[in-house]
């Protein structure tokens, strides 16, 4: 089992939250102030090396789950699966583009995808 902290389109009400169907919910959760968050379009984009704390929630999966959270980030190719550390001191897996891959869109200074 892997825990995995989403941030946007995965998060419960969101449009590809049906993917987490097998998935425990573990609770929300948020990174330390080191990130940012960026609107996408129809999707977000985290960076590491920001000034901002994300909010998220945090979900237990299994590996046929962790597979197609890895399809739908196109993972290795456009997102990167990153170990965090998040604000209360746990670890979760993630998915992060570069700051070369947010150049040109609006960053979400609130660190919530819902508030944006």
């Amino acid at each position: 089992m892997t825990r995995v902290f989403v941030y946007g389109t995965l998060l419960a009400g969101e449009a590809n939250h049906g993917l987490l169907g097998r998935a425990r919910f573990l609770g929300a959760a948020a990174t330390p102030a080191s990130f940012a968050l960026y609107d996408l379009g129809a999707y977000p984009a985290m960076i590491a090396g920001g000034d901002r704390a994300i909010a998220g929630e945090v979900y237990e999966v299994d590996a046929a789950t962790l597979g197609a959270l890895d399809d739908l980030e196109d993972h290795p190719a456009y997102y990167q699966r990153t170990e965090i550390t998040l604000a209360d001191g746990s670890r979760a897996a993630t998915y992060l583009l570069s700051a070369a891959d947010v150049v040109g869109h609006a960053m979400i200074g609130s660190g919530s995808w819902r508030a944006r």
